[in-house]
């Protein structure tokens, strides 16, 4: 299994230029990815502007979005934008995409909460349609350059349309902040679903937990009050679920080898570099 490291561009307090050098230093420390987490209305740096950042200032490391609300984007504007993201990196982008669950998100006139699982079932079609060159605006240009490909995509979420767009669309599924054993029946899900429409070979699966190593009771209020939209209680138990010490990190990691993830990428809840350095040295990255 391989072990990622989350961006903290949704750690409240980051500050903006730390995210070069946190790009930088995940790389050299031998993880296999660096993630963003999507979010519109909170106090953080936009997935697409962070992943921007990381892919010039990184050669191999893969890029996720870890989970893009692709409804609240419009669609062509979100598919030149992720091409532009992936021509930068040299093709090591994964786009990963959600509906969203958070009414205050959704910013843009016309864009709302209704019929977003259907708005995203359309966008999907116009991505690929914008990565082909196809022309976008009634005119005869595309939107992107030559060098565009179709952007691996893969998909969060626990409907089963989730595991639907895998199936159709993806290259795989990224489970929630949650334990392993709750992850593991979206897990059969989507191989389930895959197998359902003919697909060869095995879905990427993917999953995310938190942790913090230096600062545990400020990694665990970020959590807190990035969650607390979701009600107090549900905010309290994915923070009391974050790893903040060794034997809590090796134990989630064994937890999700166990259900068969392929990766699991560790979100930080702290906007501290060496926190990259301690997680390198406890799941042995370098």
């Amino acid at each position: 299994m391989k072990i990622g490291i989350g961006l903290p561009n949704q750690v409240r307090g980051t500050q903006p230029t730390l995210i070069p050098g946190w790009a930088r230093r995940g790389e050299q420390s031998g993880f296999s990815s660096l993630a963003t987490v999507g979010r519109i209305a909170y106090p953080g740096l936009m997935d697409t502007v962070t992943l921007a950042a990381a892919a010039a200032t990184t050669t191999s490391i893969g890029l996720i979005s870890n989970i893009m609300l692709g409804p609240v984007w419009p669609p062509v504007l979100l598919a030149k934008e992720t091409a532009a993201i992936d021509a930068i990196s040299g093709g090591r982008l994964a786009l990963g995409l959600g509906v969203g669950i958070r009414p205050d998100d959704f910013v843009v006139e016309g864009l709302g909460m209704a019929a977003r699982g259907q708005r995203l079932d359309q966008d999907l079609g116009i991505y690929r349609n914008v990565w082909k060159g196809q022309p976008v605006g009634g005119g005869p240009h595309p939107a992107v350059t030559p060098q565009a490909r179709e952007i691996p995509l893969v998909f969060g979420g626990t409907a089963p349309a989730s595991f639907e767009r895998v199936a159709r669309w993806g290259a795989g599924y990224v489970g929630g902040p949650v334990p392993a054993r709750r992850v593991a029946p979206a897990f059969e899900a989507t191989r389930a679903a895959w197998a359902a429409a003919g697909r060869t070979g095995s879905p990427y699966l993917a999953a995310f937990a938190h942790f913090a190593l230096g600062n545990t009771e400020q990694g665990r209020a970020n959590v807190w009050d990035y969650y607390r939209i979701t009600g107090d209680r549900g905010a309290r138990r994915i923070a009391a679920g974050m790893a903040t010490g060794a034997v809590q990190v090796r134990r989630t990691v064994a937890d999700f080898a166990d259900i068969g993830a392929d990766e699991l990428i560790l979100l930080p809840t702290v906007g501290d570099l060496e926190e990259i350095t301690r997680l390198a040295d406890i799941v042995q990255c370098r």
